[in-house]
């Protein structure tokens, strides 16, 4: 595939979930300590969240960085937005203002 196809791949992913992961594993089996942490944290709010495992997407894995303008995985994106990484996530988790972000872009289990 061309860098142009998985630039559009990434942004249908992205518009077509309001909660978005794309990590290292699937929440079940994260393959990193950080994603393990974002996949925790997202589990506590206890909303949907869809995901993309990277290490089954190496085309993914090497585009994201460049369009996104952040080098590391995880990456969590809501309503279009990329918010950061498993500390940025913890951080925005602890000060209270994760929940809500999450909760107003999501639908209720």
């Amino acid at each position: 595939m061309t860098d142009t196809n998985i630039e559009q791949i990434i942004k249908d992913q992205i518009a077509s979930h309001s909660v978005l992961l794309y990590m290292k594993g699937t929440p079940q089996f994260p393959q990193c300590g950080f994603s393990a942490r974002a996949v925790e944290i997202l589990t506590q709010i206890g909303r949907p969240f869809a995901f993309v495992n990277i290490l089954e997407n190496p085309e993914i894995r090497a585009t994201l960085p460049k369009i996104a303008n952040w080098p590391t995985f995880p990456q969590l994106w809501v309503a279009g937005e990329l918010i950061g990484g498993s500390d940025i996530i913890a951080q925005m988790f602890q000060d209270g203002e994760l929940q809500p972000l999450i909760e107003a872009n999501s639908e209720a289990i």
